[in-house]
């Protein structure tokens, strides 16, 4: 074991690329964090051999086990795959991937890691397996009995977190109120404090196009967006809005904001994702949830069951997302806050 922040690597759904993307990123991930991947041994091994890697795979019991060495990787083997069929949606895939989440949360949570980061799931194959979460975020929260939570993307110099995430996007306008806008304000203040961000910045978006232009396009900002920022700046929180859609991004990517808070799903995805899919087909960026007791990442991207199997999958937002981790987990704010040891 080092000084570094250990960081529990879920492998995601065996069908997909998760495996390869660790494959592909361990050297780079040893260089911010210990790394230890909680997945099957069989498949990462598999992934080794289709990413033409020589590194080995090490089985371990518990973190404490681990060398951390540069030429093998080390795994927790749940050991729940029994065949690999990639590019395929299977119910035993979609449990084997919950399996390997379930186990990193409960790593973070008695300490034995000090953050997580999770390689990508297929939503159809959990779905399979029973879980009634639409992904990671909803089942991270139930774990961990966190009732005020949200979705934060980070892309280069803008981040974005979201009052909604997974809905229908006529679910998501009434999820709009006063009290959600303002609960995902202070958890974006509290989560950029966790980014090494002195006295952040919070722009918060309209829901309307150009945020109802004083009333003629709705009334959801005067009602429910306007009332939540005043009360975030009397707690002291820097923000400011309801901001017209089409233009907060702009403005915080240019640093007149550390984040914006959005609306509801596409509305921060989108300028996020125009940001990160670059143009030799590597993604980036980092999914964090944020409000959690634990430290929780993700990649910004799917399964990619298109090029599973084929060892070609990008490392990026993988190596982005345990670095960011790494980082939240050895923030000083983020200890004094929970009365812990930096």
């Amino acid at each position: 074991m080092t000084d570094r922040p250990t960081v529990g690597v879920t492998m995601g759904d065996p069908a997909g690329i998760g495996p390869e993307v660790l494959v592909n990123g361990y050297r780079a991930l040893r260089e911010v964090a210990d790394p230890i991947v909680i997945g099957d041994a069989g498949v990462l091994e598999a992934a080794c051999r289709v990413c033409g890697s020589n590194l080995g795979v090490e089985p371990v019991s518990a973190p404490t086990e681990a060398a951390f060495a540069a030429d093998r990787i080390p795994i927790i083997d749940l050991d729940n795959v029994d065949e690999i069929d990639r590019g395929t949606i299977r119910e035993s895939y979609g449990r084997a991937s919950l399996a390997y989440v379930e186990h990193a949360i409960e790593l973070a949570l008695d300490g034995t890691i000090d953050a997580m980061t999770t390689a990508p799931i297929n939503k159809q194959a959990t779905a399979l397996a029973g879980s009634e979460h639409a992904g990671h975020t909803g089942l991270l929260a139930e774990a961990t009995g966190t009732e005020n939570y949200s979705m934060m993307l980070i892309e280069a110099d803008l981040r974005v977190s979201h009052v909604s995430t997974h809905v229908p996007l006529s679910e998501a306008c009434d999820l709009v109120t006063e009290a959600a806008v303002l609960e995902t304000i202070r958890v974006t203040d509290d989560a950029l404090a966790d980014l090494g961000i002195d006295d952040p910045t919070v722009a918060v978006a309209g829901l309307n196009p150009h945020a109802s232009d004083g009333g003629l396009l709705g009334d959801t900002e005067k009602a429910e967006i306007e009332p939540a920022v005043s009360r975030a700046r009397e707690e002291g929180i820097d923000a400011f809005g309801p901001e017209s859609p089409d233009t907060v991004y702009v403005r915080a990517a240019r640093g007149d904001a550390d984040c914006v808070v959005s609306m509801y799903h596409d509305q921060g995805h989108i300028p996020i994702k125009m940001l990160g899919f670059q143009g030799d087909g590597a993604v980036s960026g980092v999914n964090v949830t944020i409000g959690l007791p634990i430290v929780r990442t993700s990649v910004d991207h799917g399964t990619a069951f298109d090029i599973a199997g084929e060892g070609v999958a990008s490392e990026a937002s993988l190596v982005d997302a345990v670095e960011v981790a790494a980082e939240m987990a050895s923030s000083q704010d983020r200890a004094e806050r929970r009365g812990e040891p930096a």
